[in-house]
């Protein structure tokens, strides 16, 4: 398959809108410039023409714009197949992520709030190639930070939450205070 490097540029640019998704609809890879869209539409292309489950992978670094990539190339599967204002994949699918935020997230040197976790997300097509419906499964990659922290970084966002949370009415009836992270 392609191979798109990206690179995240914190903040948002016009190369991500409406038109531009538009603009890589019914390309041929490498008629257009590398953009998150031309791998979608690929994908998309090559679901439709062999009627084959396709895969794209999103990998890198702490901070390197993986959510936000993906949160890309579903806005371009819910626009190329299917209405965004009936389908919103994007916000379904990624409604779920504050809450695992709060537990497999954490500060690293490079990034305040570096998500642990990584993300298998599986998008389902009708026969006709509209989205019908979404799966995100969220697995904790990092578990050696319950345990340890590298210099000037902190432990998952969760235990600081409980530990201020200590001395709150029914906080001891959750029985978590006999956990060494989590006692004072």
């Amino acid at each position: 398959g392609i191979v798109l490097v990206a690179i995240n540029p914190y903040e948002d640019l016009p190369i991500y809108e409406q038109d531009v998704i538009y603009a890589y609809s019914g390309q041929n890879a490498g008629d257009m410039d590398p953009h998150i869209f031309a791998v979608a539409e690929e994908a998309y292309k090559q679901m439709t023409r062999y009627e084959k489950n396709q895969s794209i992978i999103v990998s890198g670094e702490s901070g390197a714009g993986k959510t936000v990539s993906a949160k890309y190339a579903m806005r371009f599967f819910a626009t190329i197949g299917g209405s965004v204002s009936k389908t919103n994949i994007e916000a379904k699918v990624l409604a779920s992520n504050p809450i695992m935020e709060a537990v497999g997230n954490a500060k690293t040197t490079r990034n305040d709030n570096s998500s642990r976790f990584g993300k298998y997300i599986q998008i389902g097509f009708d026969k006709r190639y509209h989205i019908i419906g979404a799966n995100m499964r969220t697995y904790l990659l990092e578990k050696s930070r319950v345990v340890f922290q590298a210099e000037d970084e902190r432990n998952y966002h969760i235990f600081y939450q409980l530990c201020a949370s200590a001395s709150l009415p029914g906080f001891e009836d959750l029985g978590l205070s006999k956990y060494f992270y989590l006692s004072a």
